[in-house]
């Protein structure tokens, strides 16, 4: 599924933001967002994630899943528009070298809910290298128990493209 960027006049996608934190509670017995639990809209959460300084993302069940979401945060790590990068193949956002790692993770990930520290290398469109460091990988659900796709959360990443780059973004 494709939406539209997340903004005020679609509510932050908060069916899709509500289900991300739903599967999350479900496989970690813990809010997504610390408080969300407290936020009594839909809509105030939505908001939460896609602001957020952490960054979330999200794919479908296709044969080749495509992401179907990325916070703010995601988006700048990623180099992309939301037009982007919901029309990338989840597994393109790893070098070809990584790609049979990310498969394995994905795979453990459908297998048993959730991941709770995962490490790996991610590339952005531009070409920049950078490691994820304890990233979160869940399962998505929906309320009748069926996968919907997977989502991952981290704070933690460094840019490997050279010493004078070196950034590291932590929540």
């Amino acid at each position: 599924m494709n939406f539209c960027e997340p903004n005020a006049a679609n509510y932050y996608l908060e069916a899709h933001a509500v289900m991300l934190a739903m599967s999350y509670r479900r496989w970690l017995g813990d809010d997504l967002i610390i408080g969300s639990a407290d936020l009594v809209a839909g809509k105030e959460l939505a908001r939460a994630l896609y602001e957020s300084p952490f960054a979330i993302v999200s794919h479908g069940t296709q044969a080749d899943p495509i992401f179907n979401y990325g916070n703010l945060t995601a988006l700048r790590l990623f180099e992309m528009t939301w037009d982007e990068f919901t029309r990338l193949p989840s597994r393109i956002s790893a070098e070809p070298i990584h790609r049979n790692e990310r498969q394995r993770l994905m795979d453990e990930v459908t297998r048993n809910g959730f991941i709770p520290d995962y490490r790996g290398v991610r590339i952005s469109k531009n070409g920049r290298r950078f490691l994820i460091e304890r990233a979160t990988v869940w399962n998505i659900v929906e309320s009748s128990g069926a996968l919907y796709g997977q989502a991952a959360m981290f704070a933690d990443w460094r840019f490997l493209d050279s010493p004078a780059m070196l950034e590291a973004g932590r929540a």
